[in-house]
């Protein structure tokens, strides 16, 4: 396209920015916003089209495939608009496709600003037949960041089954005996579950939780109890042998580790492996500021310096953890008589403090433990030879609620759960690249373009992670057809209604009809998922952003709008527009 028409339609994107604003009007208002944008691209298409001249069509700067409508389709366009007084002069020589429409909007939204200086790849296919509509860069490598959970989510249903339920258990070497001894150690053994916590099920538009964070191990210590067990002569071992030891995949930061996003992987998970410090500031300038930890937790040591400061001054607060140190220093200052102030943090070792947790909680219901708290953390599971008796028993809630929790919230740990646990029903795994090469074989039956995936963890928190535009549609468009799509499909974020996309485009077309995985690390903004248009059809979308180097919301503001473009354009109900030949 000229680049005189490239200017304007740069211009005109102020322009058309209004219409968002005039859309929180009534429905009246948002048909006269969305016919005044569309005469504005018409007119710049008009305009660049008679520069370029009969000799040469004018194209979109980006790379794109142009999906082809039909001649009663264009003529049934122009004649509607022919009877509104919308053209006059000789036979109309070109209309504007939906395509065409959606290309000038993309070029608007993503040809200025910090948009523009990012890598961009865009695919959307008709979900019914498959057919590729619009593409820009969709066979190139882009970090996927969470979007790299609809392909483990994916893998997990496929895998598991929406029906599948984690069981934690707590083991002995031996029977309690009938004065309530238990000889030996008592074992705490995990499976992969994600949810020992007190989150409350089913996720219902937002997180709610009930109770103590420790509640599942809670119940376990009172199912001792109640056995009548008043002894165990052994340790309290933390055992999460069920997956290999690798606390941290490829390609995640240090500055990860120490916050709940980056939580160490086993295959215990109590409360997400975090705990929560709280600082309180004093009532007066250089008061000590006192720091708690719960869960009480033994193994994790905070080294607090933080002073309380004058009231007003801006709170100024750092936190450092070396690697494998459970030592958490914290420093600077709050405003006195300010706000506690509360951090989730994240434990290195998880089956230790899980171990530890358990061994107070029994202790506190009068049961004398001789030994210590350990983790064992060696595959795969007891000794050969070692038989172990049940003493109590966890079973999890069904593994799409699960996954719900996961799609809904972007829970990374929850993801790299679900596929290990997948993983693990081929039996034990050696090495990163063995569970890579697991995934792998399912995104072939999927019918993803072997190499278009380059997966290093399960979340997408890992850097290391590559995926193609058209990787992600495969498996959308794949996942529809399955069992278990519906699982898969409800666990998406709704537009303006809940999870990642509660507060996006509120008050827009998109609104309760875009459902997609949003996903952000520093510089990648990402998003995919399905579309339900008002005329029926269903979109099958991603939208990949990287190298993006604004830390403001310029680019999930331009995904929003590349959302709403995609609604509004590609709905079948709307009249297109027509130009007259000049």
């Amino acid at each position: 396209m000229p680049r005189l028409s490239e200017e304007m339609f740069r211009g005109l994107w102020n322009i058309l920015g209004s219409t968002e604003i005039i859309q929180q009007g009534n429905m009246v208002s948002m048909v006269m916003a969305r016919s005044a944008q569309n005469w504005l691209i018409c007119g710049v298409l008009a305009f660049s089209l008679s520069v370029a001249g009969k000799a040469q069509e004018s194209k979109p700067r980006a790379e794109t495939r142009h999906a082809q409508e039909t001649t009663p389709a264009r003529e049934k366009c122009c004649g509607d608009a022919k009877q509104k007084g919308k053209t006059n002069g000789p036979e109309v020589a070109h209309s504007l496709s939906p395509v065409e429409l959606f290309g000038a909007r993309t070029q608007m939204i993503l040809g200025s600003g910090q948009p523009a200086k990012g890598e961009w790849g865009i695919l959307i296919a008709d979900a019914n037949t498959g057919q590729v509509l619009f593409e820009q860069n969709a066979d190139r490598y882009f970090v996927p960041a969470s979007n790299m959970k609809l392909f483990t989510t994916a893998l997990a249903l496929a895998t598991l089954g929406p029906d599948y339920r984690f069981r934690t258990t707590l083991e002995s070497l031996t029977e309690a005996t009938a004065d309530g001894k238990i000889a030996g150690p008592l074992y705490l053994v995990g499976r992969g579950d994600p949810n020992l916590s007190n989150r409350k099920f089913p996720f219902d538009l937002k997180e709610e939780f009930i109770g103590p964070s420790e509640k599942v191990i809670v119940q376990l210590a009172d199912a001792i109890a109640a056995k009548g067990v008043k002894e165990i002569s052994g340790d309290i071992v933390g055992d999460d042998s069920y997956f290999p030891r690798d606390r941290y995949p490829n390609g995640w930061e240090i500055d990860d580790m120490v916050w709940e996003y980056g939580a160490a992987i086993s295959a215990i998970v109590l409360d997400d492996n975090t705990v929560q410090l709280t600082l309180t500031p004093g009532d007066n300038a250089g008061d000590r500021v006192d720091a708690v930890v719960a869960p009480t937790a033994p193994e994790f040591t905070v080294d607090n310096q933080v002073i309380t400061s004058a009231t007003g001054v801006k709170p100024d607060l750092t936190l450092k953890r070396d690697p494998g140190s459970n030592v958490v220093t914290v420093l600077g200052t709050l405003p006195a008589k300010s706000n506690q102030r509360k951090l989730t943090l994240a434990i290195q070792e998880p089956a230790l403090h899980a171990a530890a947790m358990l061994k107070r909680l029994l202790e506190d219901r009068g049961i004398k433990v001789s030994g210590t708290a350990r983790q064992l953390s060696l595959p795969p599971g007891p000794p050969e030879g070692e038989k172990r008796i049940v003493l109590a028993e966890h079973i999890s809630i069904p593994l799409g609620q699960s996954v719900k929790l996961v799609n809904k919230i972007s829970q990374n740990l929850h993801t790299e759960m679900l596929l290990r646990t997948s993983a693990r029903q081929n039996g034990v795994w050696s090495t990163p690249e063995d569970l890579a090469n697991f995934a792998a074989s399912f995104y072939s039956i999927a019918g993803i373009p072997p190499g278009d995936v380059v997966q290093t963890d399960g979340s997408g928190l890992s850097r290391h992670d590559l995926v193609t535009p058209r990787a992600v549609v495969a498996l959308l468009l794949y996942a529809q057809k399955q069992p278990w799509f519906r699982a898969y499909f409800e666990s998406l974020p709704v537009a303006g209604i809940d999870g990642t996309l509660e507060d996006r485009m509120k008050n827009s077309i998109a609104v309760g009809r875009l459902h997609a995985k949003t996903g952000s690390v520093e510089h990648v903004r990402t998003r995919s998922g399905y579309a339900d248009l008002p005329s029926g059809r269903r979109l099958v979308f991603s939208f990949l952003s990287n190298n993006m180097g604004s830390k403001s919301h310029e680019a999930t503001d331009a995904l929003d709008a590349l959302s709403i473009a995609m609604i509004e354009e590609f709905d079948a109900t709307g009249p297109a527009c027509c130009l007259k030949a000049q």
